[in-house]
């Protein structure tokens, strides 16, 4: 089975970047955004950058019918 990154479609916040991650390993993905939380605050905001470039690079979801 080929295992890959989405972002999420069914838990989204902003962008789906922290459900899609979350989904991809299998954890909650309330951990996956408060991790983002305090990478942010102490990193003087270069979380919310790295956010919106996964945002920008991490592919939807292809639609299966």
């Amino acid at each position: 089975m080929d295992r890959r990154l989405y972002l999420s479609d069914a838990d989204k916040k902003i962008g789906g970047v922290c459900g899609g991650i979350g989904e991809y390993f299998n954890i909650d993905p309330t951990i996956i955004r408060l991790l983002a939380v305090i990478f942010t605050f102490m990193s003087v905001g270069t979380g919310l950058i790295a956010y919106f470039v996964a945002w920008a690079i991490i592919p939807s979801r292809p639609n299966r019918f």
